[in-house]
């Protein structure tokens, strides 16, 4: 009889055996309610025809422009790469490539990673390199913003409405497909890749069993649940079985490193609020610098409140409940209680969900830096604040990252454990939902 695998909660580590689901069910946590997979419908060629249908809306999202402005006879349009460069050349080298990263350079390279591995074993082979390429594409997927970007557009559009003519160009259509491509891709994390590298034959099921002063800990790159020793003793990390990335217990330096980097956040985020994040150079308005709440306000006083809203919120609210809500957490953690883990974990996920948005700022500005650039009419550069809230937005995402929510769960009492926690056991389906 072959055992089923094991898979391991991120969030509160607790381990279970892995079995096979049924349309529209869902298999969450019985512990922290954290959902560890979902039923999909999808095989590998599914999406595999899914990752090439990208590629291809991707290269032309990329080759047309998304918009084009008109002023007093004079036409100028822009796609994301022409934001870019036009960006780097005003001497913004920090923005432009912030934004050239994360709205072309990563999607592109993560479109071509899936590509790469989900070919071979639609066909039943093992992909050359799968290890690394899994690896990294672990590392890539929070870091890819087009929908950020196709939104920014949005933004731009609205505040070029009043002084010239915009219209929509045939790129804008295209980020709008890939944006529905890629949050459908969304759906196939690297843990979901190698679990239908199992179910082919690809690769081997791998179950652990430990032995006395061991635990049961998952692979942070691949999932993959193996036997660890809790404590450690100064030696070489293990690595995982199967992909071969480094394995911890608990990640190492946690609390110091989300201290530090929320620190670094909380210094970056007042110039980049009260510096302008955008200069006007204009002939009939003169020259002007705005800042990020003056920009929602601009917004708000010429009728654009629901945009007005969309920018407040992605730009002045979720950085600051980023930073709150890691303070909270970590907080919790450095002060050792265990009240509310549920709601903690919920929260958690919160900032994890919410943690690109605040970029949307950024590719706004460098946008209109492309389009406004009519020399002696009107010209918008990128302001110093730009380079400085893009970081912002980095190091909090990075402190997200290195938050460990396992390490709360640490805190709790021993019969604290549901039914099914950290031992593999198995509860009961309830109608469209599975508690593992």
């Amino acid at each position: 009889m072959v055992r089923e695998p094991l898979i391991s909660c991120e969030h509160c580590a607790s381990v279970f055996r892995r079995h096979e689901l049924q349309p529209g069910e869902t298999a969450t946590c019985s512990r922290c309610g954290t959902i560890l997979w979902r039923y999909s419908g999808l095989g590998l060629s599914g999406w595999l025809a899914l990752t090439l249908s990208a590629l291809i809306v991707f290269v032309v999202a990329n080759g047309y422009p998304v918009v084009t402005m008109a002023v007093r006879g004079l036409t100028r349009d822009a796609s994301l790469l022409d934001a870019v460069f036009m960006t780097w050349q005003q001497g913004y080298v920090l923005t432009a490539a912030m934004t050239g990263l994360a709205g072309f350079g990563l999607p592109l390279l993560q479109l071509c990673l899936l590509a790469w591995v989900l070919w071979p074993l639609a066909l039943g082979r093992e992909p050359r390199g799968l290890r690394p390429a899994m690896r990294m594409l672990g590392l890539l997927r929070p870091w890819c913003m087009v929908p950020v970007f196709l939104l920014g557009v949005v933004v731009a559009v609205v505040k070029l409405a009043g002084m010239a003519r915009v219209d929509p160009a045939p790129g804008l259509y295209a980020f709008a497909a890939l944006t529905v491509l890629l949050t459908i891709l969304s759906r196939l994390s690297p843990h979901a890749v190698w679990r239908y590298a199992e179910q082919s034959g690809v690769v081997p099921v791998h179950v652990p069993g430990a032995r006395p002063g061991q635990v049961l800990a998952g692979c942070h790159a691949c999932g993959q649940v193996q036997a660890l020793d809790p404590h450690d003793h100064g030696g070489a990390p293990p690595r995982c079985v199967r992909c071969q990335a480094v394995v911890h217990y608990r990640k190492p330096d946690s609390l110091a490193r989300t201290w530090a980097l929320l620190l670094a956040a909380a210094v970056l985020y007042v110039p980049a609020n009260v510096l302008p994040i955008m200069n006007i150079n204009s002939l009939f308005f003169g020259d002007s610098g705005h800042t990020i709440l003056g920009g929602v306000v601009e917004l708000w006083q010429t009728g654009s409140w629901d945009i007005a809203l969309i920018v407040f919120v992605a730009s002045i609210m979720v950085p600051l409940t980023k930073i709150f809500a890691l303070v909270a957490l970590a907080g919790a953690v450095q002060w050792r209680s265990a009240l509310n883990l549920r709601q903690r974990t919920r929260l958690y996920e919160l900032v994890e969900f919410i943690g690109q948005w605040s970029m949307l700022d950024v590719f706004v500005v460098i946008l209109l830096s492309a389009l406004a650039h009519f020399q002696g009419l009107i010209e918008i550069s990128a302001g110093p604040a730009a380079g400085a809230f893009g970081l912002v937005v980095i190091l909090t995402m990075l402190a997200a990252m290195s938050f460990d929510p396992r390490s709360a769960w640490d805190l709790a009492p021993r019969d604290d454990a549901r039914p099914g926690a950290r031992t593999g056991g198995d509860m009961p389906a309830a109608p469209g939902q599975n508690t593992a």
